[in-house]
C-alpha cells in the first residue's frame, strides 16, 4: 500500500457500521477525494464535478453494444472479526478480446498532470476494487482495469491500462481493509457503547413540560413512519430536547444511524450542545460534532488557503487519519473547543478535521448549508445513510429566505474587467474570457435604458456559455500555483461564476432574472421566487425531516414554502404558560414610513412610560436600523438618567455577548436594549426570569419595499395566492412573533409585551397574532 494511496482518505471509506458488519461504499471514496480539492489547491472543483455526468455520458456512447455501464457490484470481505460489505457502481464493464475490462471514466483540468502521474492513484485504486468484486464473483483469474481521463477544455482522452492477476487484486483489496482496520474497530466499539447508554437513558427532567410530550412523541412517529413533520411549538417548552431525545431513542432502537440538527444562528447551536450535555451527564455516550464556519475557526489571521499561507495544508492527508482516530477515542462532544484543541496538536485544519469527523459522528449540529445549499453541502452522504438520518430543522421559519438565498445567484461587471486588466499580457485566455464576460454587462447596461433595470423570464444562456469559459481559464490559472494570496479577486470571482453556472442548471418557472445598474456596475441575478420544490429536492432521501419553530404562523404557509406533501404530518402545540403571565397591549400608533416623523415624539413617550412602569430590563425593537436611530438619539437626549445599549450593524460575536451578558437579573437600574427586528437577538436569546422585564416591537416588521420582494408578490399573485401576505405580511408578522417571545420563556416569568402600531388591530394581522397573546389591551395613542 503506497503511502499516497493513505493520504487520499482510503481510512474513511465507510459511514455505516453495524454490530460487526461495516458498508464500505467505493463511490464516496472518489467524491471525499474530489472535495480534497479545497486543501490541496485552496478551492473546490467544482467545475469539472458538474462537467463529470457529461463526460462520462459522452465515453459511454461509445461503448460497443456487449458492454455495460454503470454497472453495480457488491460483495462481503471477512476481515479481522469484521465483515466489511463494498459495494458501488462502476462507469463501464467492456468485453475486451482477451476478458473483461473495469473503465473507470475521470474528467479533469489538466490532462499534462494525469499524463505526468501515469493516472492518479486514489483513481486506480477505486477502478481495481472494483475489478476485484467482479473476478472474485465471475471466478476470472485476471482482469483489464482502465482509466479514461477527458479534458474538460478540450474533450482530449487519454486513457491509461493495467491487467492484474486476482490475487494481486486480493491482495491490493486486503492492504486496503488492513488501513481501514483501525477506524471500523473504533466505529464498532463506540457503536456498541453507545447504544447501550440510550438503552439506559431516561428523559433527563423528573417530568416533561406540558406539550413537551405530545411534540417528542410526534418526532418518533414522524422517524418511524418515514414522514415530514411540521411542527408549530411555542417557546419555552423545550423544542430542542423535545426533538432530540426522541430521535436519539431512534438511534438505540436501529430506526436512525444519524441526526443533523440544523440551525440558522451560532446562537441556536448552543441549545443543542447543552441539550447533549444534559443527557451526556445522564449517562448517554454519543458522539456529537458542531461545524463552525471556516472563518471563526481558522487559525490564519487572514483567511488565505495557499501553501504560502497555511502550513497546515501541506501534509494534510498524511496527518488526518492520526487525528480522527484520536478524537474519536476520546471524546464525545466535539465542539468549536474541542475540534480547535485536536487541530492544533495533529497540526490540520480545524475546518477541514471537523467536516471530516462529522461522517463518523452519530450527530451533527450544523448550519442549514450543509444539507441545502448546493455549494457547501456535505456531498459524500450516500443515499443507504440518508435513510437513516433525520434532519431537525430548527427556527424553520428561516429556512425560507434563506432557501432563496441558497438557489439564487448574482454576478457583477467590475470584478471581470479587473482581471481582464490584470491579465493581460500574463495569460491571453483568462483576459480574453474576461474581456468577454465584460462586454456582456457593456451590452446589458445599454439594454437596461433609462430604467436602468431589465426583467426576463428566461435564464441568461449566452452569460452563462461565456461564463463556463472564463472558470475553465480560471482555474487552470488556480492550479497552475502562479496565483498567490493577492489574487484573492480571481479566486473570489471563480466562485461566483461557478455558482451562477450551477444556478442555471436549476433554472425553471419559479425563476426570475433581473438586470440592475448600480452606479458605475452593472449586476444580474437569477432569483430563486419559490425555493419550495429545491429544498424537497435537498431533503429527499433523508428518513425525514422534523421542521419546527414556535413561529411557523400560519402553519398553511410554511408547509407550502418548505416543500410538504399531502402525507405530511403536521402538529401545533399550545403555550404551557398561565395567559396572566404576560401583559400584552397594542398601542394604536401609526409607525408607517410616511408618518414616523409625525409619531416619533409619541413613540419616544411610550417607551419612556412602558419602562416608568417597573424598573427591570426591557429590549424595543425596530424595523430597521434607521428608524431605530431616529428614535434612540431623542430618547436618550430626552432621558439621559437611563441606561441604554444598542444594537450595532455587523457586530462581532464579542460585542454580541457583551449585548447579552448586560441583561443581568439583578441590575439596580433599569436597562433598555435598543435592537432590530429579525436581527441577531429577536430570536434564539433565551432571558430568562428577571433578565428581560418587558419587550416592545415598533411595527409589523415588513420588509423593506423593493424590487425582490414585489417580484415575489406578484409571481404568487399569479398563482392564485394572496401575493401580498407572502411577500411581506408573512415574513414581516413572523419577526413580530420571534421578537415578543424572547419575554416569557419559563413557568416563572412575567412581563409586559407592547406591540406599537395601529395595523395590529386589523384582520389581516390580527389573525396571525398567537392565542396566548390574544387577550390584549388596546390604547388609543394620539
Amino acid at each position: 500500500m503506497t503511502s499516497k494511496i493513505q493520504r487520499e482518505r482510503v481510512i474513511l471509506l465507510s459511514d455505516l457500521v453495524k454490530q460487526n458488519q461495516v458498508r464500505i461504499p467505493v463511490r464516496p471514496l472518489v467524491e471525499y477525494v474530489f472535495r480534497s480539492g479545497s486543501i490541496e489547491t485552496g478551492f473546490r472543483t467544482n467545475a469539472s464535478m458538474q462537467e463529470g455526468t457529461r463526460i462520462h455520458q459522452q465515453v459511454q456512447k461509445l461503448y460497443a453494444d456487449e458492454d455495460q455501464k454503470e454497472v453495480y457490484l457488491s460483495m462481503d470481505i471477512p476481515y479481522c472479526s469484521i465483515v466489511y460489505h463494498i459495494d458501488g457502481r462502476c462507469d463501464g464493464l467492456i468485453k475486451t478480446d482477451d476478458g473483461w475490462m473495469i473503465d473507470e471514466i475521470k474528467s479533469t483540468v489538466s490532462l499534462a498532470e494525469v499524463k505526468a502521474e501515469g493516472g492518479r492513484a486514489v483513481h486506480w485504486a477505486q477502478a481495481q476494487v472494483y475489478a476485484y468484486m467482479y473476478a472474485k464473483d465471475q471466478a476470472l483469474e485476471q482482469m483489464h482495469v482502465q482509466l479514461t481521463y477527458v479534458g474538460t477544455t478540450t474533450g482530449e482522452q487519454q486513457q491509461f491500462r493495467r491487467t492484474l492477476k486476482l490475487a494481486e487484486l486480493e491482495a491490493f483489496v486486503m492492504e486496503i481493509l488492513e488501513q481501514y482496520a483501525p477506524y471500523a474497530s473504533l466505529r464498532l466499539h463506540n457503536a456498541v457503547v453507545r447504544d447501550e447508554s440510550i438503552r439506559a437513558l431516561e428523559f433527563p427532567f423528573a417530568t416533561y413540560r406540558e406539550g413537551q410530550r405530545k411534540l417528542a412523541g410526534a418526532v418518533y412517529g414522524a422517524v418511524k413512519e418515514k414522514k415530514k413533520l411540521f411542527a408549530k411549538a411555542p417557546t419555552g417548552i423545550g423544542k430542542t430536547l423535545s426533538t432530540l431525545f426522541p430521535s436519539v431513542k431512534a438511534i438505540g432502537e436501529g430506526l436512525l444511524q444519524q441526526i443533523f440538527y440544523l440551525t440558522a444562528k451560532t446562537i441556536t447551536r448552543t441549545a443543542a450542545e447543552q441539550a447533549f450535555a444534559l443527557m451526556q451527564s445522564n449517562g448517554l455516550r454519543i458522539q456529537t460534532v458542531t461545524i463552525t464556519a471556516k472563518d471563526k475557526v481558522c487559525f490564519q489571521e487572514e483567511n488565505h488557503c495557499t501553501r504560502e499561507d497555511c502550513p497546515l495544508r501541506e501534509g494534510y492527508y498524511d496527518r488526518i487519519s492520526g487525528a480522527i482516530i484520536d478524537i474519536l477515542s476520546h471524546e464525545t462532544v466535539m465542539d468549536r473547543t474541542v475540534i480547535t484543541q485536536y487541530a492544533q496538536k495533529h497540526r490540520v485544519c480545524p475546518f477541514e478535521f471537523s467536516l471530516d469527523a462529522a461522517y463518523a459522528a452519530d450527530v451533527i449540529i450544523c448550519d442549514y448549508n450543509y444539507i441545502y445549499d448546493p455549494r457547501v453541502s456535505l456531498k459524500r452522504l450516500f443515499e443507504e445513510q440518508k435513510k437513516r438520518t433525520v434532519l431537525l430543522v430548527d427556527e424553520a421559519h428561516n429556512l425560507v429566505d434563506r432557501g432563496r438565498e441558497m438557489f439564487s445567484a448574482g454576478i457583477s461587471k467590475q470584478a471581470f474587467l479587473q482581471l481582464k486588466r490584470e491579465y493581460k499580457g500574463v495569460n491571453s485566455g483568462l483576459q480574453a474570457a474576461s474581456d468577454a464576460v465584460n462586454q456582456y454587462f457593456i451590452a446589458l447596461r445599454k439594454a437596461c435604458g433609462e430604467q436602468r433595470q431589465q426583467i426576463e423570464r428566461e435564464s441568461p444562456e449566452e452569460l452563462v456559455l461565456l461564463l463556463e469559459k472564463f472558470v475553465s481559464e480560471a482555474e487552470q490559472e488556480l492550479l497552475s500555483g502562479r496565483v498567490q494570496a493577492e489574487g484573492q479577486v480571481l479566486l473570489e470571482t471563480y466562485f461566483a461564476a461557478q455558482n451562477f453556472i450551477r444556478t442555471s442548471k436549476l433554472y425553471d418557472e419559479q425563476y426570475i432574472t433581473y438586470a440592475e445598474v448600480q452606479r458605475n456596475d452593472v449586476y444580474i441575478k437569477m432569483f430563486c421566487l419559490d425555493p419550495s420544490a429545491l429544498l424537497a429536492k435537498a431533503d429527499k432521501g433523508f428518513r425525514t425531516a422534523v421542521f419546527f419553530s414556535a413561529t411557523l404562523s400560519p402553519l398553511s404557509y410554511y408547509r407550502d414554502m418548505l416543500g410538504a406533501s399531502e402525507e405530511d404530518y403536521s402538529i401545533t402545540v399550545p403555550s404551557p404558560f398561565r395567559q396572566e403571565q404576560l401583559d400584552v397591549r397594542i398601542e394604536s400608533l401609526s409607525t408607517r414610513y410616511r408618518d414616523r416623523e409625525d409619531t416619533r415624539d409619541r413613540l419616544t413617550e411610550l417607551l419612556y412610560e412602558l419602562i416608568q412602569e417597573r424598573r427591570g430590563n426591557y429590549m424595543i425593537f425596530f424595523p430597521s436600523y434607521q428608524y431605530l436611530r431616529a428614535v434612540y438619539e431623542p430618547f436618550t437626549e430626552l432621558y439621559p438618567q437611563v441606561n441604554t445599549i444598542v444594537q450595532d450593524t455587523g457586530m462581532a460575536e464579542e460585542e454580541r455577548e457583551r449585548f447579552l451578558a448586560a441583561f443581568k437579573a439583578d441590575n439596580k437600574q433599569t436597562l433598555v436594549g435598543f435592537a432590530v427586528l429579525g436581527g441577531i437577538f429577536s430570536e434564539g436569546i433565551d432571558l430568562q426570569g428577571d433578565r428581560l422585564n418587558g419587550v416592545a416591537v415598533v411595527g409589523v416588521g415588513l420588509p423593506q419595499l423593493g424590487l425582490e420582494r414585489n417580484l415575489i408578490k406578484d409571481y404568487f399573485n399569479g398563482a392564485g395566492k394572496n401575493g401580498y401576505d407572502y411577500a411581506y405580511v408573512y415574513p414581516g408578522m413572523n419577526k413580530v412573533l420571534q421578537a415578543g417571545g424572547r419575554l416569557i420563556r419559563s413557568e416563572q416569568d412575567e412581563g409586559v409585551l407592547v406591540l406599537i402600531d395601529d395595523r395590529f388591530l386589523q384582520r389581516q394581522y390580527l389573525g396571525l397574532l398567537p392565542e396566548e397573546w390574544k387577550g390584549y389591551v388596546v390604547n388609543r395613542s394620539k
